[in-house]
């Protein structure tokens, strides 16, 4: 596992302050200057999953999801009480949210056509401005253009980077600069192999993958069709050199069925904790946010991150 040395840097901490259709960016305090911590880097390359629409205490200790209650749980770190934003429904708004830390105004399911944002306050658009690779898997599209309209199990807005006009030339299907970025899911497994991944990889496998629908699916059990799917994926993933030196996997829920209840969040890591451990620290997406802001040495914190905890009580080493 790699370890260099994080220098200081001073960061603009900043909350939310607009709506979406505007080039608003998030401020507050003042314009307070407040350092990222500096330490070992022990993580230099994550793939995030996200999942759809569970409760926590409907994935663990249900029989439907054998392989992450018997294989996934007892290896790796986890969080009890992470939650979606409060009130934040439905999808669209919470993946937004992990990519900018504000749903931008935006409160329902629409694709880009309807949302795309002037904004360049989200993560990837730090990665890019800092020369740090990221890529978007997504389960069903073709990878010939840009794709930003909803398709049979392929949901758009399942993928928050679409709805950034710096990501997509303007809501453009044939911008280059997406098509390079947003890649067919089977793409992951060659790029694993041929030691190709990104810094940065979002993963989001399609409507009966991600355990959200329960018709049209290999079974009617949503849970089931979930745990199956982790369960092809994240061994490769974990076989990949990628992850061996110095890898993470986050496997998060977008949103919680109920409101008011903790949704899951998995933490795979040779730097993290592991062995089953998981602590009560209330985290939310902005919580997933900081820490992948802090992982890659980015900022400013944006919009709710700044206030938020993030998951470095779940490793042995973090930046």
């Amino acid at each position: 596992m790699r370890s260099t040395t994080l220098a200081a840097t001073l960061v603009l901490v900043s909350a939310c302050s607009g709506g979406h259709g505007r080039d608003d960016t998030c401020v507050h305090g003042g314009g307070t200057l407040m350092p990222l911590a500096p330490g070992p880097r022990s993580v230099n390359t994550v793939f995030m999953i996200v999942m759809e629409n569970k409760n926590s205490s409907q994935i663990r200790a249900n029989p439907s999801a054998p392989y992450i209650n018997t294989v996934l749980l007892p290896a790796a770190s986890y969080a009890a009480q992470y939650f979606n934003p409060p009130g934040i429904h439905p999808s669209e708004p919470n993946y937004l949210w992990l990519e900018g830390g504000t749903n931008y105004g935006i409160h329902d399911d629409a694709d880009p056509a309807s949302h795309h944002l002037p904004n360049k306050d989200h993560l990837v658009s730090l990665l890019t401005q800092a020369g740090i690779s990221w890529k978007a898997y997504q389960e069903g599209i073709d990878g010939t253009e840009c794709p930003l309209v909803s398709d049979g199990l392929y949901a758009a807005r399942h993928n928050p980077l679409l709805f950034f006009d710096d990501v997509t030339n303007r809501n453009d299907s044939r911008s280059v600069a997406c098509i390079s970025h947003v890649r067919p899911l089977q793409e992951l497994a060659t790029d694993l192999q041929s030691r190709s991944v990104a810094r940065y990889n979002f993963v989001t496998p399609d409507l009966c993958n991600d355990m959200h629908n329960s018709s049209g699916c290999p079974t009617s059990d949503p849970v089931s069709n979930g745990d199956a799917w982790l369960s092809q994926w994240v061994p490769r993933i974990l076989q990949s050199a990628a992850y061996r030196d110095g890898g993470a996997i986050f496997i998060v829920w977008d949103e919680s069925e109920d409101d008011g209840q903790p949704s899951g969040m998995i933490a795979l890591s040779p730097a993290a904790k592991g062995g089953g451990y998981s602590n009560s620290i209330h985290y939310t997406h902005s919580s997933m946010l900081r820490t992948l802001q802090e992982i890659f040495d980015v900022g400013p914190l944006l919009c709710d991150a700044a206030d938020a905890a993030d998951l470095s009580d779940l490793f042995r080493a973090f930046p």
